[in-house]
């Protein structure tokens, strides 16, 4: 039976498949790095984190002198991919501490997070709601996972950045052998040696007249010494990924962008996941296709409801 226990700061969770833990404070959302753990393999993942979160975003390009919080591009972290900031702070570095509940349901453990960034940039106020909804199930070598933003203002395009499946720690490719991305294919670890920017090779930028039938961003860990399995994040509707980012600057950067679209004061926009392990990509495209098109994850009366 899956179960949760609490211990100052971190949530413990465990089902009959998965270990994991969830920090409420110093570096916070999503699932902390190095502890989802695959029963079947031993596997661990290998970066900062899963489905971290940063901060809402426009296109730019950024105007240094009319804010105290310019975005920085035309470097080898960013590109040459003018945006700015529309809401701070980065809530995995510097939101501290997040307010949190979480449920026990039989087969089933739910954590909520929630936090407000309190930082607007051009004169516009903030208080945007980020919430996300954790949920791990016996069966299930992945957990489910939703990021959703009500916002406080107008924005004719506005986004939230996330790190999807996590970034990636190695040295010179040696705990992983490919990346898997569903736009680009199969991509061996020798080709993320040497920094390059996000827009120089495997940048996704979403048009809309040609989304694609899955969004599966994936690393093949190594076990041994020998391929093991793939530890994936699926964007369960692809359609709401505005742009990609699979590059490397010291480590592999996975970024996503969801939203992109205009939003009226009051309104949400979010997207949602399947994040954690898989045998191979055959399996991870099954279950995109068994749950494409969910953009919410939410528990509702005490019951898990995919919409």
């Amino acid at each position: 039976m899956a179960s949760a226990r609490v211990d100052g700061s971190t949530i413990h969770v465990a089902t009959d498949c998965l270990t994991a833990e969830v920090r409420t404070e110093g570096y916070v959302s999503g699932v902390a790095a190095g502890t989802l753990c695959d029963r079947a393999t031993g596997a661990v993942d290998l970066g900062f984190g899963l489905d971290i979160v940063d901060f809402l975003l426009e296109p730019g390009p950024d105007t240094p002198a009319e804010t105290e919080n310019p975005y920085h591009s035309g470097d080898l972290y960013h590109g040459n991919l003018p945006k700015r900031y529309v809401e701070l702070p980065q809530i995995c570095t510097q939101a501290r501490k997040l307010e949190f509940r979480v449920h026990e349901l039989g087969d089933t453990v739910v954590v909520e997070q929630w936090h407000r960034w309190s930082v607007g940039t051009y004169g516009r106020p903030a208080g945007s709601l980020w919430e996300q909804t954790l949920v791990f199930r016996d069966g299930l070598r992945y957990f489910l996972s939703s990021d959703r933003v009500t916002c406080v203002n107008d924005y004719d395009n506005v986004f939230l950045r996330i790190d999807m499946p996590g970034h990636l720690k190695h040295d010179a490719g040696d705990n992983f052998g490919r990346i898997y991305l569903s736009y680009a294919g199969e991509i061996p670890a020798a080709e993320f040696v040497d920094d390059f920017p996000p827009d120089a090779r495997f940048l996704y930028q979403r048009r809309d007249d040609s989304i694609p039938e899955h969004m599966i961003r994936a690393y093949q860990v190594r076990r041994d010494g020998q391929p093991g399995p793939w530890l994936a994040g699926i964007t369960l509707d692809p359609a709401v990924v505005s742009e990609a980012w699979c590059h490397q600057r010291g480590y592999v950067c996975f970024i996503e962008e969801v939203g992109g679209r205009a939003i009226r004061r009051g309104e949400q926009f979010g997207a949602a996941y399947a994040v954690g392990w898989f045998d191979d990509l055959a399996e991870a495209r099954r279950t995109a296709a068994a749950h494409r098109g969910i953009t919410t994850i939410a528990l509702r009366g005490g019951q898990v409801v995919l919409a």
